[in-house]
């Protein structure tokens, strides 16, 4: 975009005696880095060259000469010999941009403003202050805070490339060379610490516009490129994978990104595309850059929920993490004891103190998104695509979490039972063995996302979702449940 400023602008910028609003600065700042064009209209020059202090006017003049003057002044016909000068050069700064000789116009002017109003040119004229959330809705990202792993600038980890942890990427490319050259670019990645200074995990991402991803494959607008997807061998079982998947689409959803893609090695990574096929990613061709023919996985992520016909759980696959509200689709309110709940959802609050804890227990059920709930509820059955509400009892007594059902199943053997489970569920083993005395209920679910705000039982009480506290897994209507998301 070409960013027209008017004089009331520019003179600040240039003025080191008037102080730099911050709104200013950052708007400046954010048009800078994203290669938005910042003019200014010969007309301001007339403007300046009216300040009586001849030092200052010659220093405005001087740095003015780094942004782009408009090559061709274009003549108002608004303007008559009657028109003052003031509101002449007013006219023909609103008069270029009406011509197309910009995109947009930030000015403080209010008379300015009510002109724009009259001329229809108001939704191109812009405050300081809604110019800066513009450039902030288009280009400032928000991160991602999870439990056990750090998002950093990728040039953080220059002193780490050394290590062994990277052994096996150099052996199929250049790999130093393009890590310093992504580094450069301004790159992130999630990382996994199997010690203090020791990498046990690492996922870089970056954001990518309008990219051609494969042969006769283009995407439209920005998406999401995740690259260099490595879990070191001593951190296998720590569900490390998930995590960064989970961070994926939690930072895809924050920012509106409607694509997730990766490419690489199908037959070296084989596990690796083996779990993205199964959280929707699919396989649309190769990469058409480079010698190698690295196979591209693509995953559409919808910001609205897409409206299409199939199972409510092939829909959470595909679209995740969108999933199924259909009437059909049957929903639980699922009593959960606050330790488990810390260990299966270990970012509810954020805390710090619960993350140390989850580490030290060395329980990493809390990193996956494929999880399991253990218990001896009379509920029969369920579906694959059905819905869970887990209340947190005993101390905070809310709904907090939302996931979906996979598989239900009755089992009374405890080793079919981790079988089923394996590192996805709150239970030691002999707490399983313990369990597995009597017909055990197995629901194995992917969680969603946690509930914007906790409803208090207070609350869903006084509004009739819940007669009672819930003591075990309890089905509400579909209404109930549209009653609670608009909550």
């Amino acid at each position: 975009m070409h960013f027209l400023l008017d004089t009331n602008v520019l003179i600040p910028l240039e003025d080191s005696s008037i102080p730099l609003r911050d709104s200013l600065a950052n708007f400046v700042r954010l048009a800078t880095a994203n290669k938005h064009v910042l003019v200014y209209h010969p007309a301001s020059i007339d403007d300046i060259e009216e300040d009586k202090d001849e030092a200052r006017r010659a220093q405005t003049l001087q740095r003015l000469r780094q942004y782009t003057k408009l090559e061709h002044r274009p003549v108002c016909p608004w303007n008559t010999p009657d028109t003052k000068r003031n509101d002449a050069a007013d006219n023909e700064i609103l008069y270029a941009l009406s011509v197309h000789a910009a995109s947009a116009l930030v000015t403080e002017d209010r008379q300015i403003h009510d002109k724009a109003k009259t001329r229809g040119l108001l939704d191109r004229v812009f405050t300081i202050q809604t110019a800066e959330d513009l450039l902030l809705r288009l280009h400032e990202t928000v991160g991602v805070r999870l439990p056990n792993i750090e998002e950093v600038p990728l040039y953080q980890l220059t002193p780490l490339l050394a290590s062994s942890f990277f052994d096996s990427l150099r052996d199929s490319y250049e790999f130093d060379g393009w890590f310093r050259r992504k580094s450069e670019e301004g790159c992130r990645a999630w990382v996994h610490w199997e010690a203090r200074d020791r990498l046990g995990g690492i996922c870089i991402f970056q954001r990518q516009d309008h990219e051609r991803i494969a042969e006769g494959v283009s995407l439209e607008g920005a998406a999401l490129k995740l690259s260099t997807f490595k879990v070191d061998p001593a951190c296998q079982g720590r569900k490390v994978g998930e995590l960064f998947l989970k961070a994926a689409f939690k930072y895809a959803s924050a920012n509106r990104l409607q694509n997730i893609f990766i490419h690489g090695d199908e037959e070296r990574h084989y596990f690796l595309f083996e779990m993205l096929a199964d959280f929707g990613f699919e396989h649309v061709g190769d990469h058409p850059a480079g010698v190698r023919r690295d196979a591209v996985y693509l995953k559409r992520h919808p910001v609205d929920p897409p409206v299409i016909t199939v199972s409510p759980f092939e829909y959470l696959r595909s679209y995740f993490p969108h999933f199924s509200r259909d009437p059909c689709v049957s929903t639980y309110v699922v009593p959960i004891r606050p330790e488990y709940h810390d260990i299966l959802f270990p970012d509810f609050d954020g805390s710090s103190t619960r993350q140390q804890q989850l580490f030290q227990q060395d329980n990493y059920a809390g990193n996956a998104i494929k999880m399991a709930y253990l218990c001896r509820a009379p509920t029969k059955a369920m579906n694959p695509g059905d819905v869970l509400l887990f209340y947190r009892s005993v101390d905070e007594h809310a709904l907090t979490s939302i996931g979906v059902v996979e598989t239900y199943e009755t089992l009374a053997d405890a080793e079919a039972i981790v079988a089923r489970v394996k590192r996805r569920t709150v239970y030691s083993l002999p707490e399983i063995q313990k369990m597995a005395s009597k017909p055990t209920r197995v629901i194995l679910f992917r969680f969603v996302r946690h509930l914007s705000r906790a409803l208090p039982l207070q609350e869903l009480l006084s509004r009739r979702i819940l007669g009672s506290h819930p003591q075990s897994i309890t089905k509400i209507s579909h209404d109930k449940f549209e009653d609670i998301l608009r909550l």
